[in-house]
């Protein structure tokens, strides 16, 4: 049986549709990263992800079925249990929500302090480059934002960056964004998929009461430089 591209999401993306953004390193991919710190090798090349560390405080994030061991030279820095979900079934309805609005340049600051702040995922200079991303504004700043980011293959599409201010969490606000992302994903022709800790049970019930259902338990492993 054929590999699905979910399996390895990191690995396709940056083969396929991401590939603009890939830096090669012998059989390993890692995204620019500016992007981002994930990276993905082909099999029995995993010793080159080394090679693309920068420095001891570099770190890469590696999004696959089982844990990555480390080759000589490298160290786990942790390890976290995710579960993959997939919306293939009809997608809510969304019939257009004033007080959404889509984010650009100007409010990367405002993004950036949200992620850093919430930690939905890994977030660096361009993150909010990888697709459109949503915002919610309440008392003149921005209080919640989803969007995109990886594209295994033609047909699917990655919901990320779902995050909002502590503050204003309760107001229904995620289910929203998370809504209008998906519905833009569907006018490209993507299935909307996404990731979520698996131990984070009010963020996997929001996203079944959404349409998502769940794919298959993933792990993200997080290597450095040996110490």
């Amino acid at each position: 049986m054929e590999p699905h591209p979910l399996d390895r999401p990191v690995w396709n993306s940056l083969r396929g549709r991401l590939s603009h953004l890939a830096q090669g390193y012998g059989g390993v991919l890692r995204i620019d990263p500016d992007y981002g710190p994930f990276a993905a090798a082909e099999p029995g090349a995993e010793a080159d992800f080394a090679r693309c560390l920068r420095s001891p405080e570099d770190e890469i994030w590696i999004v696959e079925p089982t844990v990555v061991a480390p080759a000589p030279g490298l160290r786990v820095i942790r390890t976290a249990p995710l579960l993959q979900m997939i919306a293939d079934g009809p997608l809510p309805a969304f019939a257009g929500d004033d007080d959404l609005v889509p984010l650009g340049e100007e409010d990367v600051p405002e993004m950036t302090a949200l992620a850093l702040a919430t930690q939905p995922g890994p977030w660096g200079p361009r993150t909010c480059h990888y697709g459109q991303f949503h915002g919610i504004r309440r008392e003149g700043r921005l209080a919640a934002m989803a969007g995109e980011r990886f594209r295994p293959a033609p047909g699917l599409g990655e919901v990320s960056g779902v995050c909002t201010w502590p503050q204003f969490q309760g107001q229904g606000m995620a289910g929203r964004l998370i809504r209008r992302v998906m519905a833009g994903l569907a006018v490209r022709g993507d299935v909307p998929f996404l990731h979520s800790y698996a131990g984070n049970a009010p963020a996997i019930r929001l996203y079944e009461s959404l349409g998502f259902r769940a794919r298959r338990a993933m792990v993200v492993t997080v290597l450095g430089m040996a110490e």
